[in-house]
């Protein structure tokens, strides 16, 4: 049986062909008339020729719109306009001797988004991070519950470190629809999230990464794929599939709390065995070709929700794209790592990140 790549290059490569035999130019509906060549003697009358038909054009249509890309495709992550406001600081709780940390916030796209920073102490500026964490039930999910080993280490390290608690979460904006979009928004809150660092008179203007992990991988590859420069490196920890179809099978079609949103998305696009070339749009492999950042991925091979084998499926299609990717493993790891395998991944990731933001 043919494998669903196989089934998606054929329904695209079919959509090309059906392209190429498009005719795109006016026709004409009538030439001018060819008056006589006949000659007559010397000194005869001539008669005047008959006057030539006019010549008509059929009216070329109107230009034809180009159709809105459904906002659960990566298309439309790349034609949004980002409105991303200041970071606001807001309460200072858990600063250590290191670094600052506060309670804070930034417009995303009309929402407010927020998270917690940590601003290192002495004379900046400093590089800085985006964290998109992994999946918690929205609605258990307090601001900055999560990736605290990872915030704590690197802003010891001189890096200014912003977690987001993505929409629906903590204190942000609610957004109705994220869900039947396949969450999309949340790649949107992450990119706003480096252009309001980029903003911040602490941070170093262009020296800004993103890691995240397991469904906050996802949103790296997402972010990666929509606005390539805006973060000078990527990491990913045990990072969910780069073909979306198998994020959507796993996790919401056998999800009956996510049974409306699969409902919405497959009214939309229909289902991925009937249209694959639709699915194909929403997922960061289809566009690896517009990645131009680096990317460091950690994946444990005992991982009991992200198998492996996407994160090698994932770095095979970057590597195919000409595009600089580095896969560690680790043997026996779950899907969140523990010591000592937790403290070799970050040090890597500390390594990784000076060679590009330092």
């Amino acid at each position: 049986m043919p494998s669903r790549t196989a089934l998606v290059t054929a329904a695209l490569s079919g959509a090309l062909l059906l392209g190429a035999c498009t005719s795109t130019g006016p026709t004409t509906a009538g030439s001018a008339a060819t008056p006589s060549t006949g000659t007559t003697s010397p000194g005869t009358p001539t008669s005047a020729p008959a006057p030539s038909s006019p010549i008509t054009t059929s009216t070329p249509p109107p230009p034809t719109a180009s159709p809105t890309p459904d906002p659960a495709s990566i298309p439309a992550l790349i034609a949004m306009r980002y409105d991303a406001g200041p970071l606001r600081l807001g309460r200072e709780s858990g600063s250590t001797d290191a670094y600052r940390q506060y309670f804070v916030t930034y417009a995303s796209n009309g929402l407010t988004i927020s998270g917690r920073i940590n601003i290192p102490r002495g004379k900046g500026p400093f590089p800085a991070v985006v964290l998109a964490h992994g999946y918690v039930d929205p609605a258990a999910y307090t601001n900055g519950q999560t990736m605290l080993r990872e915030r704590d280490f690197l802003a010891r390290r001189g890096y200014v470190t912003l977690h987001i608690d993505y929409r629906n979460h903590a204190q942000s904006s609610r957004d109705p629809g994220n869900d039947a979009d396949l969450r999309t928004g949340y790649t949107v809150d992450a990119i706003n999230a480096g252009l309001a660092l980029d903003q911040a008179p602490y941070v170093e203007h262009g020296r800004i990464a993103l890691i995240g992990r397991s469904m906050g991988g996802g949103v790296v590859l997402n972010a990666l794929v929509a606005k390539p420069g805006l973060f000078k490196a990527a990491v990913a920890y045990a990072p969910v599939s780069s073909d979306t179809v198998d994020n959507f099978d796993k996790w919401v079609r056998r999800d009956a709390s996510r049974a409306s949103a699969a409902r919405a998305v497959i009214a939309r696009l229909g289902t991925p065995e009937a249209q694959p070339a639709r699915w194909a749009t929403t997922s960061p492999r289809t566009y690896f070709a517009r990645v131009t950042e680096p990317l460091l991925i950690h994946h444990g091979t005992a991982d009991e929700e992200c198998p492996l084998v996407w994160s090698r499926e994932t770095v095979a299609a970057l590597k195919a794209k000409g595009k600089s990717v580095q896969l560690d493993v680790y043997p026996g790891g779950r899907h969140t790592l523990a010591s000592p395998q937790w403290d070799v991944s970050i040090r890597r990731t500390e390594a990784f990140l000076a060679s590009y933001l330092r």
